[in-house]
């Protein structure tokens, strides 16, 4: 597990973004595992421009979507698959037919689920993964006490999370579906490489308990200190509650040069 703390979250993701870009550029058929809401706006908005201004190709680049809520149509302003064409599908040159993103309409989620799991086998599985964390440490919609062996399937969101997430849907929780497809965490772990954002103060408390305290379903991100490529870019704020928030700044800052960007 690496922390990266830069002093805000364009920084941190400015950084994040070479990560993805270096990845796209040595193996130009890469899988993507993308993430949605408010977090990776940034990342995204500078993976925009470094294929506007500097080339970066995406198009033979495979994408998969963590999740999607159930009972929202593709074309819903608030569905996941609308939020991923507006920030960054139509604004690069990836094939939509390579995007995927869950079915939230799907008649038979269970099958529907299953089927998600096959398609990222059958494209080799995901490269990077980009991650955001709740602020009871969720990832992806895995709730706390999610089975780290769990792969796609339905899952019912906590309060917290519908409270959270009430702000895109005009502040009222009554709006917000309280259902939703997911990744599991088991499939998370498979991806070769899990890049996590987090920035401001809201996130670090689950920063702390993911990165320095014990690895519990409680916390499902805290088993990212299992994986073997996890990166973690957080602003200051997100940093605030970490006890050894100096030591990461001075191993980042230490790196040789061939160990930039990757």
């Amino acid at each position: 597990m690496e922390i990266i703390i830069k002093e805000n979250g364009q920084v941190a993701s400015e950084a994040a973004a070479r990560v993805v870009a270096r990845l796209v550029r040595e193996k130009p058929h890469a899988v993507l595992g993308l993430a949605t809401g408010s977090t990776p706006l940034m990342l995204y908005k500078e993976l925009i421009r470094l294929h506007r201004e500097e080339g970066l190709d995406f198009s033979q680049v495979t994408t998969f979507n963590l999740d999607e809520y159930i009972g929202l149509p593709a074309d819903h302003e608030q569905s996941y698959r609308r939020f991923m064409n507006e920030s960054l599908f139509k604004r690069i040159n990836i094939k939509m037919e390579n995007t995927h993103v869950p079915d939230g309409m799907a008649a038979d989620v269970p099958a529907a689920c299953a089927a998600y799991e096959q398609a990222i086998v059958e494209a080799g599985g995901i490269d990077l993964q980009v991650l955001g964390i709740g602020s009871d440490g969720h990832v992806g919609f895995n709730e706390p006490t999610s089975s780290f062996a769990s792969r796609t399937r339905i899952k019912t969101l906590t309060r917290q999370t519908v409270a959270d997430n009430a702000r895109f849907f005009c502040g009222d929780e009554c709006r917000v579906p309280k259902h939703c497809i997911t990744m599991g965490i088991g499939t998370i772990m498979d991806a070769r490489m899990n890049l996590l954002l987090a920035f401001g103060e809201g996130k670090a408390g689950a920063i702390a308990a993911t990165v320095e305290g014990g690895v519990a379903a409680i916390m499902p991100a805290s088993i990212l200190q299992h994986h073997p490529c996890a990166k973690f870019f957080i602003d200051e704020a997100a940093a605030s509650k970490l006890q050894l928030a100096g030591y990461y700044r001075w191993v980042y800052e230490g790196k040789p040069g061939w160990q930039q960007d990757a």
